[in-house]
């Protein structure tokens, strides 16, 4: 009782009955409101739903049940109520024991909107430069695992493909068309303002902004990594208003959505009777269905959990995360768990200080598909590997089956998939920042900011002793291989910005440095017991040649600056310049400098405009500028380096050798940026209060001193290779948004959004090597389909045209474009282009009362796909099955038929061309919110169930599995091949999001 009393000797007074009176005093003791009222659109007079009322600088707060009505308690008598909805201008009205009758009107003033860019922000109205915001507002209702999936369909300009449906598969993406022919043409990611190198790391529910900078005069301001356009991605932030904890989650059923079929045994039969390789048995009939066996029903399930809260001193988000994919085959995963931490802390008026933590661990494993002597892998085992075949060796059960009568080249899918069942790449990934605003002036603040970026990579295999062929062969066989890198980056930006009257001024200027250290080893082993576990512990050989370890650094110094000036915001102007410093490049050319400038002029805000009032904004844009690259080569590119050969030394004669060097490639004493210089001119026109907006943009990028893996001729050095600077490329296209509020009646809503983007590209010259020659896709046909050279685009199928099948033999007819009587490889010619005339995206969204519909379009017209997946099921020249296509193959004099006979003369031509253009359904979502006062009382202001379903539909001419595809993955100089790859799916989506 001593803590509650105070002894006055004596007599005791208790301390309470002070806290009493104290609280009694009218002098002394705080008045607290208890505030209600409505609130309804101002438009429309209905009540809003959902729309944020609480205490400005204070936690306490709540939301309109769907009456539009609301009780917030406990307010200070002189305190004021803030009232906030998306899409609407807020309010801020001092806090009344009287019921509040509020009207919220929608916000026409969307060119006040804040825009981020490059180490800064401006108004939407003051932009000068080409960037497309990409809106985040229906992620939680799709089934996406990956930020980049955001993007696709969403922004003029930007093309993104998923080149296969692996689960965890990467997404390639391209802004304003391939710049680059050996470097990397990915844009620079820039999370929370830190450059990273991709986002795989990333949760899509936890971004709250993304913008992207197509144009150097926007991007310039990243120089050396910005020639391929920057996404910019600003993640989500506590906020003041109090406490919300949000939940979503989701269920997704995937499935195939193509079938090809396969030649049962008594075809197969036939078949082979015809190509005269094998006499199968009398008896075998079909025991089977590969399909069945291989292919399953995918599932995902995805958790996301946010935690935000903020006064006005301190703001924190927390969230985190898990999403487990289960692929269409069987044995594909993919797992992630993510986590994230940003805060932000105004400890004095002139400092601010913040951090943003992210963690993620990621893993999955590889199914072998078309490449090298897999011969399409497991897609195309399903249809090769014969019906009659049984799963497993009925004289050895633990074996899978691998009596083809004298057929070697032929794996069952189920075989093929337990080769990689035990493969496992596993990254944990931890990037944390920290920031510091300091205020000298109001108009002048320094920020310096220190990232942490840490990647560790742990990739392991296994294959038994025992089941496969391959694993015997080995007598079982382990790999691990490990690395990791870290990247350090140290930014220091000072910026100063004043207005004077309707002269805006701001000048910003800034440091960067960046480092990175890599390490990695791997080791591989074989013969082991057919009784132990994998690890490599109990492997009785270690590999020669498969064992070592490695290790590299490189380091980017950067000195940056911006001058902008704005008249009114009618007269912009913007310039750039950044100077950058890298180590892989020779010292004496490392050093690039990178300008740029912007100018506006804003129509609309002109005196001559004042009476045109159903105009709301006309802006016409035009920018200059230049951006670098040095992604995609080595760490020590200009250097020449060598080969360390291990002897032998156990082997008789050589106790005593040392290991044997080599040189490995040529110096580059001349190693410089490559460098692409970009002239933009934008359109910008918004009318009838801002229900209508529409972007135009025309650009021409032209990339110099492209970094190149050149070739040399046998014998010119004791190395025949050689990284250098040569030869340019260009793009240039077209861009059109539009996006439309067409019908905003009582409580029905419909909006659209569309983009369309044209692209030219072209190879202009080379120096060196006229010729580069890639993607060899078949054993029986030793020629590469993709040829490079100058004159032409990117990627183009390279072969002979082939006019039909002779009806008299059978064969297919190629053309002898020589004339010299006979076909050669001189005949060859350009066969296929695999870039589009056009990608498309179109988003309808609608919404009545609590539904919400999104269908969601996108596109591609005009692009070609070398199916090399028919040389594998139609080609005929060997013991494989192969899809019932043949069946309308030729067999007799005379006949009229598309498909060649049985072992025809199969060579890379334009009869495995097709047509690649397609329109897709990519997006379905039907959502409602439940609204009660029920539900208000327990203090959910959002229940939303959804279902949305993905590649529903699509219309194409294409006969393969999906027209979205290319084997070859990211690949700027190869494209738009399909061999046996992964196919998409077809996702059904079960989801609730939950905010309280």
């Amino acid at each position: 009782m001593e803590f509650f009393f105070i002894q006055l000797k004596r007599g005791i007074f208790p301390i309470f009955l002070l806290f009493t009176w104290f609280n009694a005093s009218p002098s002394l003791a705080q008045i607290n409101l208890r505030v209600t009222g409505t609130v309804t659109d101002a438009s429309n007079g209905e009540p809003m739903f959902g729309v944020s009322v609480s205490q400005k600088g204070a936690s306490n707060g709540t939301t309109t049940d769907d009456n539009g009505q609301f009780v917030l308690n406990n307010v200070p008598e002189g305190a004021i109520v803030a009232i906030s909805f998306i899409g609407y201008d807020p309010l801020e009205l001092p806090a009344t024991d009287n019921p509040m009758n509020v009207q919220l009107s929608p916000s026409l003033n969307m060119l006040e909107d804040v825009v981020v860019i490059g180490y800064g922000s401006v108004k939407r109205k003051d932009v000068t430069t080409a960037i497309s915001s990409v809106s985040m507002d229906d992620l939680n209702e799709r089934p996406i695992v990956s930020a980049a999936q955001a993007i696709q369909g969403r922004a003029a300009g930007v093309s993104v493909i998923q080149p296969n449906g692996a689960p965890g598969g990467e997404t390639s993406i391209r802004i304003r068309g391939t710049t680059s022919f050996n470097g990397s043409n990915d844009p620079l990611y820039v999370v929370d303002g830190v450059p990273v190198d991709n986002i795989n790391f990333l949760s899509p529910q936890d971004i709250a902004d993304m913008q992207i900078l197509k144009d150097a005069s926007s991007a310039a301001i990243y120089g050396s990594r910005a020639a391929n356009g920057v996404v910019l991605i600003t993640t989500k932030r506590g906020a003041e208003g109090g406490a919300k904890i949000s939940l979503s989650a989701q269920a997704t059923q995937n499935r195939v959505t193509n079938k090809i079929e396969p030649l049962n045994t008594e075809q197969y039969r036939e078949l082979q009777n015809e190509i005269g390789l094998i006499n199968l048995p009398e008896g075998l009939t079909d025991q089977t269905n590969w399909f069945d066996e291989a292919y399953n029903t995918g599932h995902i399930q995805n958790y996301q959990m946010s935690i935000s809260d903020g006064t006005e001193k301190l703001k924190y988000f927390l969230s985190g995360g898990y999403l487990d994919e289960k692929g269409v085959l069987a044995t594909a995963f993919y797992k992630r768990y993510n986590f994230r931490a940003n805060i932000d802390n105004q400890v004095r008026d002139w400092l601010n200080i913040s951090a943003n933590v992210s963690y993620s661990d990621y893993n999955n494993n590889g199914i072998i598909s078309g490449t090298g002597a897999n011969r399409g892998g497991v897609v195309l085992s399903v249809i090769n590997t014969p019906t009659y075949a049984p799963i497993w060796n009925p004289e050895n059960p633990a074996q899978y089956y691998n009596n083809f009568y004298g057929i070697g080249n032929i794996t069952s899918p189920l075989e093929n998939m337990a080769r990689s069942k035990n493969n496992k790449a596993r990254e944990n990934r931890l990037l944390a920042s920290g920031h510091a605003t300091l205020l000298f002036t109001p108009e002048l603040q320094l920020k310096s900011s220190f990232t942490v970026d840490r990647r560790n990579a742990v990739s392991t295999a296994f294959l038994d002793p025992v089941s496969t062929a391959w694993g015997r062969n080995q007598y079982g066989e382990g790999s691990d291989n490990r690395n990791m890198n870290t990247v350090l980056t140290w930014d220091n930006i000072l910026t100063y910005a004043r207005s004077i009257d309707r002269h805006n001024v701001e000048a910003m200027g800034g440091t960067s440095w960046t480092q990175s250290e890599y390490t990695n080893n791997w080791i591989s082993g074989s013969h082991y017991r057919n009784d132990l576990i994998p690890t490599l512990n109990a492997a009785n050989k270690i590999a020669w040649n498969g064992t070592g370890s490695g290790g590299s650094e490189w380091g980017i110094m950067s000195y940056f600056g911006r001058a902008s000036y704005n008249f009114d915001s009618r007269y912009l102007v913007t310039a750039n310049l950044r100077a950058d410093g890298s180590s892989k490049l020779h010292p004496d050319h490392r050093w690039g400098v990178f300008p740029s400038v912007s100018a506006a002029w804003r129509l609309s805000a002109e005196p001559f405009m004042e009476n045109v009032t159903w105009l709301d904004d006309l802006k016409i844009r035009g920018g200059w500028g230049q951006t670098g690259n040095q992604s995609g080569i080595g760490d020590y590119a200009y250097l020449q380096r060598y080969t360390i050969n291990r002897i032998e030394w156990f082997v008789e004669g050589q106790e005593n050798a040392l290991p044997a060097i080599s040189q490995a490639n040529l110096r580059t004493p001349d190693l410089t940026w490559e460098t692409t210089t970009q002239t933009n001119i934008g359109l910008d026109f918004m009318a009838l209060r801002n229900r209508l907006t529409v972007n135009l943009d025309y650009y021409y990028k032209r990339t110099t001193d492209m970094l190149m893996f050149v070739s040399l001729p046998a014998g010119a050095a004791a190395a025949n290779s050689i990284v250098r600077n040569e030869g340019v490329m260009t793009n240039r296209g077209v861009e059109i948004t539009v996006n439309s509020q067409n019908f905003r009646e009582g409580e029905f809503r419909w909006d659209t959004d569309f983009n369309i983007s044209f692209n030219r590209n072209k190879l202009e010259s080379l120096e060196l090597q006229q010729i580069y020659s890639a993607a060899t896709t078949s054993e029986v046909v030793n020629e590469a389909v993709v040829r490079n050279e100058p004159g032409r685009p990117l990627g183009g199928f390279f072969g002979y045209i082939s006019d039909g099948v002779d009806p008299e033999t059978g064969e297919l007819m190629y053309r002898d474009l020589n004339n010299d009587g006979r076909l050669s490889s001189s005949d060859r010619t350009y066969i296929g282009n695999p870039n589009p005339d056009f990608t498309f995206g179109l988003t309808n969204t609608l919404s009545y009362k609590n539904f919400n519909l999104s269908i969601f379009l996108q596109g591609s017209y005009g692009n070609d796909i070398y199916n090399a997946s028919r040389m594998e099921t139609e080609g005929m020249y060997d013991g494989k099955n192969q899809s019932t296509r043949v069946l309308d193959r030729w067999r007799i004099p005379g006949q009229i038929t598309e498909v060649p006979k049985a072992g025809f003369d199969i060579r890379n031509s334009t009869y495995f061309i097709e047509d690649g253009s397609y329109l897709r359904v990519k997006n379905v979502a039907l959502s409602y919110n439940i609204r009660g006062s029920l539900l208000t009382r327990w203090g959910i202001n959002r229940l939303q169930p959804y279902v949305s379903a993905t590649n529903l539909l699509t219309w194409t001419n294409y006969s393969g599995m999906d027209p979205e595809v290319n084997q070859w993955g990211n690949s700027g100089a190869v494209q738009g091949i399909d061999w046996g790859t992964y196919p998409q799916n077809r996702s059904f989506v079960v989801g609730i999001n939950v905010e309280f």
